[in-house]
This record gives structure tokens, sequence and C-alpha cells, in this order.
């Protein structure tokens, strides 16, 4: 599989250190450690940050040829907060240099040249005008292209419009259930009482998606398909932080989903990269697929069958 993914490329900020990070990077890393081809278009600052960013990302194998270094903004940083409950919260200061992600023509030809499955986007850098439309531009380029969209809402870097003109694009959709509930309030009438089926229900069938999946942190996750709903239990691990677990879920559900797995195998797939990156601490931490399914194997014995699919 060959994807490419549009998206920011910051450094988590913590109270003790700073880990690099952005939604989209933490996919690639993991889709391309999963044995993909995979492409990041994005940009980082010419500073220290920028520099380190760009020797950890070629660690990580990733090929950085469409990441620009910029003069104008520096690499972009997210202050990292967690909650009561233990769910992270972000500050990012904008503009920062993902911003000035490239979308020049010259990358709209090299999609025609070549064959790519996938592209993955967030909501956050799409609060860019000139960024959405090019984003708008690439996923029409080719009809064998087809687009993963992470939400990822982060407070003041989001408005309803813009998620739902994004939806429009999507085949696949990944969202977190305080997402999914946030999207049903705000689409429904006041006395709707909020159901995970009836969002998933409406929002694929208004924006023409062909699965839904929403993630609910240890619980694991659900996934809508083929308007059925399913829920898929996710594997007791001690949590280090949640920080990158959600875009290591994204990675290996499309992972299985391009390989055509059966969708159950693939969400449980998923849940148990997603808990390994969670019991370990950093968004992007070393991991094996043969790890990820022996977590599986523990309670669903019929994942190591995928084995020679991997």
């Amino acid at each position: 599989m060959r994807a490419w993914g549009i998206g920011e490329v910051l450094w988590d900020i913590f109270s003790d250190k700073e880990r690099l990070g952005g939604a989209t990077l933490n996919f690639c890393a993991n889709l391309q450690r999963l044995g993909n081809t995979v492409a990041l278009l994005s940009a980082v600052g010419r500073d220290s940050r920028g520099a380190l960013a760009l020797k950890r990302m070629q660690e990580l194998g990733l090929d950085t040829s469409g990441v620009r270094i910029v003069d104008k903004s520096p690499t972009g940083v997210a202050v990292v907060r967690t909650t009561e409950a233990g769910e992270p919260t972000f500050i990012i200061p904008r503009p920062a240099a993902f911003d000035l992600v490239s979308t020049g023509p010259e990358i709209l030809t090299e999609a025609e040249g070549q064959v790519v499955d996938w592209l993955y986007f967030g909501t956050l850098l799409q609060t860019n005008g000139p960024i959405e439309q090019f984003t708008t531009k690439l996923a029409g380029r080719s009809r064998h292209l087809r687009c993963f969209y992470d939400m990822n809402l982060r407070t003041g870097h989001w408005n309803l419009a813009l998620v739902q003109r994004l939806s429009r694009l999507a085949s696949i959709l990944k969202v977190n259930e305080v997402e999914a509930e946030t999207l049903f309030n705000l689409t429904r009438r006041q006395e709707d009482t909020f159901s995970m089926e009836q969002f998933c229900r409406d929002w694929a069938s208004t924006y023409d998606i062909d699965v839904i999946c929403v993630t609910l942190g240890p619980a694991g996750c659900c996934m809508f398909n083929r308007g059925t709903i399913h829920r898929v239990p996710g594997f007791p691990v001690k949590v280090c932080d949640t920080v990158g677990s959600g875009d290591a879920f994204a990675a290996a559900f499309l992972h299985g989903y391009q390989r055509n797995w059966p969708v159950l195998d693939t969400a449980r797939f998923a849940n148990a990269l997603g808990a390994l990156v969670a019991s370990r601490s950093g968004a992007t931490p070393d991991w094996t697929i043969e790890e990820c399914f022996a977590l599986a194997s523990m309670t669903y014995p019929d994942v190591v069958a995928l084995r020679a699919q991997a």
C-alpha cells in the first residue's frame, strides 16, 4: 500500500520532556513500520527543533522529501496537559511551520504520476484555507485514491462547516467518543438523546462514508460498516501515556482494511497496536508487529491466522 499523509509535524511539550509528535507524523510512522510505503507532506522551521525533527523522522524510516524547511515560522509545538480522566489536552500556537506545507502544482503532478492508494489528513492543518483547497484537489486527483479522515478535533482549531466538508472526502472516518457526541449534538434537535449507532448511521449516510471508527479509549472501539455497528473490546495494559495511541490505531486499521481482513479482526488488531503505544512513553515508541499480534491473540486467537497476510 502507498499512502500520503498531509498534516502537522510538531513537538509534544510535556511537563518534564519534549517528544516528537503530530497526528499525521505519528500515523505515517506507524503505517511505515507495518511495511507500507508512506510519504509525509508537512513543514518544519529552520531551527533546532526542526533539525532534530528531520533527524528523528529519518530514524523512523519516513520519507521526508515532502517536508519543507521554512524560515517564516518556528517548528510546531503542542503543550500537553492531562485531564482528571487521564485524557491529553493540547495548546497549539499558530501560525507554525506546518502551516506552510508545500501546496505547489508539482505535488499534484507527482500524485498523478504515482499510484497512491490513500490520503490521510486531520482537521488541524485544514483550518488553513489554501491547504484545505489543496487537499480537496489532491483527493480528487485520481479515482484510485481514497481518503482517511482522522478528525482529531483540537479546541480552537476546528469548526462544524470545515468538518462537514472534510467528511465528504472520506472513505474512512475516525473519531473518538467525545467527538461523535459533540457532532451529534450540533447537528440534531436539542431534545434528541445521543446514540452512537444513530450518529454513525446519519454521518455515514449524509457524507457517503464506507467505514466509521469510533475509539473508546481502554474500552476499545465501535466500528460502523455496511449498516451495522460492532463494539470491539480493548486490551488491558498499564498506561504510560495515551498520546499517539489513536494515531497508531488509525494506522493499524488502515493496514488491515487495505488487505481486506475481516473488519472485526482489523478492529482488534488496531485496538492492540493502540494499547501497545499507550503502554509506552511517547507518541512513536518502538514496537514490533509480532508484539501486536501476540497481544491481540491473548483474547482473539483467530488474529494469529492473519500473520501470513501482514
